[in-house]
């Protein structure tokens, strides 16, 4: 049965309202294409609203959105209450569907088998950007069993993603453990911290803009001088050169937008050859960090460590490219980079009028202290930080697994229903 016969009404496209920042926590959300990934609210999702709230876009308890353009076309979405009063955007298409034919959670759990995602590639239209249109949504097909057998297979999806869930959870908490761990290890303590608007700082201590953000940066300096220090020029080279580009070559190319937020690794390392490569690229080798250095990818700590591969690999010029001297240990250095008094220490060193223009130099990076750390006490760090990744990996790769199957599971038993029929 069509999607479009099993609505209580006509499936709508959602409101063009400009977004605007939330003032008040019972503002109404605006749920955009990009606050929703394949499990539902992408984890620390910072909501906007909308100045003008029309009722005719108000979500309902169990609405599902399907994402009808741009490179997610086809992603879903459920809404449920419990995350406050919501409105959808434009680029979302709402069915409310008729629940005494077709549960919503069945459907939308049906939007995460191989035989949906194998529909929305053909249909897509790759023009400018691809997109599904209300129609062609309506058009597509969906295997419906009885009610109660709906019912049972819904629940043992949502067994299987409270488990996945539980599993991340668990290595997310391991994965921000590790701030704390390295604070206390290093012996760095937070300052205390409130918002504010205006510092008084000496003439002196002006070396660039004078804004907030640059001056917040003092005490957390402080906190980290108050011992014996390096600064990063002494323990580390940082990249120059970008690396000359030849045609018809090819590289192993890392980009930022390869990279998760706070990523454990490079994510994915693309083959390109070097005629197709615009811009220049930093020409790095294993172990080399890789820092991104535009202000909202600092704040998401796009760090990691350059794989060993078995071609020329070359990184964006958006990375500060960070080469260990001898006696440093890389693993211990990057994590140290990815505690909160670092992401905001080196977060306040950028300069740019805009959040595009926002970078932090080479120079101004090279300032930055850093504690001194013995070399036994860096590999003893090093060996806790990878014993605990280790564990980061088997707990998502577990989750992931187990989703997998789960999804699998689900479909196989559509097409037993099916062929029962």
């Amino acid at each position: 049965m069509s999607l479009g016969e099993l609505v209580v009404r006509e499936p709508e496209y959602g409101s063009g309202e400009r977004a605007v920042p939330i003032q008040n926590h019972g503002d109404v959300k605006y749920i955009r294409i990009t606050d929703f990934d394949d499990d539902g609210i992408v984890p620390g999702n910072e909501f906007a609203t909308v100045e003008h709230v029309e009722d005719r876009y108000r979500l309902a308890n169990d609405d599902v959105l399907f994402a009808r353009s741009g490179a997610t076309a086809g992603k879903t979405f459920i809404y449920s209450p419990d995350i406050g009063p919501g409105i959808f955007a434009g680029y979302c298409i709402r069915f409310q569907f008729d629940k005494e034919r077709v549960l919503p959670k069945f459907i939308y759990f049906y939007t995460k088998t191989n035989r949906y995602h194998a529909w929305v590639r053909s249909i897509q239209r790759p023009s400018g950007q691809p997109n599904i249109n209300k129609e062609e949504f309506k058009s597509f097909s969906v295997p419906l069993p009885p009610l109660p057998v709906q019912q049972e297979m819904v629940g043992e999806m949502e067994l299987a993603r409270e488990s996945r869930r539980r599993k991340l959870d668990e290595a997310d908490a391991l994965l921000s453990g590790l701030d704390a761990f390295l604070l206390n290890r290093l012996g760095l303590t937070l300052p205390d911290e409130q918002a504010r608007s205006s510092f008084a700082v000496k003439l002196s201590q002006i070396d660039g803009p004078i804004n907030p953000e640059r001056y917040r940066a003092l005490k957390l300096e402080r906190s980290i001088t108050g011992a014996v220090i390096d600064t990063v020029a002494d323990i580390l080279e940082v990249k120059v050169c970008p690396s000359t580009i030849r045609p018809n070559e090819e590289w192993d190319w890392i980009r930022i937008d390869d990279l998760e937020n706070r990523p454990l690794d490079v994510t994915s390392i693309r083959t390109e050859r070097g005629s197709e490569i615009e811009g220049t690229f930093f020409a790095v080798r294993e172990n080399d960090i890789l820092l991104a250095r535009l202000g909202p990818t600092i704040l998401n700590q796009k760090i990691v460590l350059c794989p060993k591969t078995e071609r020329q690999t070359v990184a964006s010029s958006e990375f500060l490219v960070l080469r260990c001297k001898k006696g440093w240990h890389p693993v211990t250095v990057l994590w140290t980079f990815r505690t909160s008094i670092y992401r905001d220490l080196i977060y306040s060193k950028g300069r740019g009028a805009t959040p595009s223009r926002y970078r932090v130099s080479r120079e101004d990076f090279g300032k930055l202290p850093f504690p001194q750390i013995d070399s036994k006490e860096q590999d003893s760090l090093a060996e806790v930080i990878n014993e605990r990744l280790d564990q980061v990996r088997r707990l998502r790769e577990e989750a992931a697994r187990e989703w997998e199957a789960a999804k699998a599971h689900f479909e196989a038993r559509l097409l037993a229903e099916e062929s029962v029929k």
